[in-house]
Order: C-alpha cells, then sequence, then structure tokens
C-alpha cells in the first residue's frame, strides 16, 4: 500500500521536547470537477490530503455517484474548509467518486492523518 500527502504538513503531534514537528510540504495540482490531474488526486486550493492504495472487502466500497465499486481502488482523504472528505477512484482511473457517508466536519486539521489511517484500517481488505 501507497501513502503520500499532496499538500499541507506531513506530520500531526509533538516531539518528545513539546515542540511541533517540522513540517514538510508536497507540491500539489490543481483540478476542475471529479477528474484526476496529471500526478494527483483531486484537491481544491488550500487543500491538504492523504491518497493511499487500498483494496476493497468483498462488499465494495459506496459511492454516491455510481454505487459499489470493488477491487484495487485508491483512497484520497481530504481536508478542506473544516471538512474532511473521503473520495476513491479505480486505480490509475481518472475519475473520482466520494465516498457515500464520507463527509465529516474536523476541527483540527492536525487530525487528518488520523482520519486517513482508520479510514484506510475500515475500506482496505485484500483478504477479503
Amino acid at each position: 500500500m501507497s501513502e503520500e500527502a499532496a499538500t499541507g504538513p506531513t506530520s500531526a503531534g509533538m516531539a518528545v521536547d513539546g515542540a511541533p514537528p517540522a513540517s514538510a510540504e508536497v507540491p500539489g495540482a490543481g483540478m476542475s470537477a471529479d477528474t484526476t490531474p496529471p500526478g494527483g488526486a483531486p484537491t481544491g486550493t488550500g487543500a491538504q490530503q492523504r491518497v493511499s492504495d487500498i483494496t476493497a472487502g468483498p462488499g465494495g466500497v459506496m459511492t454516491d455517484e455510481v454505487g459499489v465499486v470493488t477491487g484495487e481502488l485508491t483512497l484520497c482523504t481530504e481536508y478542506a474548509d473544516g471538512q474532511v472528505t473521503l473520495r476513491v477512484q479505480y486505480k490509475d482511473a481518472d475519475e473520482w467518486y466520494s465516498v457515500t457517508g464520507g463527509r465529516v466536519p474536523l476541527a483540527d486539521p492536525a487530525g487528518l492523518d488520523a482520519v486517513h489511517a482508520i479510514a484506510v484500517a475500515l475500506l482496505n481488505r485484500p483478504e477479503g
């Protein structure tokens, strides 16, 4: 499973001495609607996101646009404007789909890594 941070800080939390860790930024790419820009997941201006490849379990992942998607997928957890949104696409496809029920408020963007880790743990079922 690959993971990458597309924009924004790549770590959350505190170092042993109580100082926040240094952040690293990775430039992202802009996009329109539900298509993938060259080399990137969907993103809006100022959005932070985490991306992982997953394998959907036997029931697949329910999406708002096309219903259930199955097989090898890419999951994008995006934070923008106080909201986290989960999207999936078939691996290496252009179209992104909103995960049904996959939008929730998140007061602190530092929680993005934890939300993404939970989403991956729930949706990645390579063994069924």
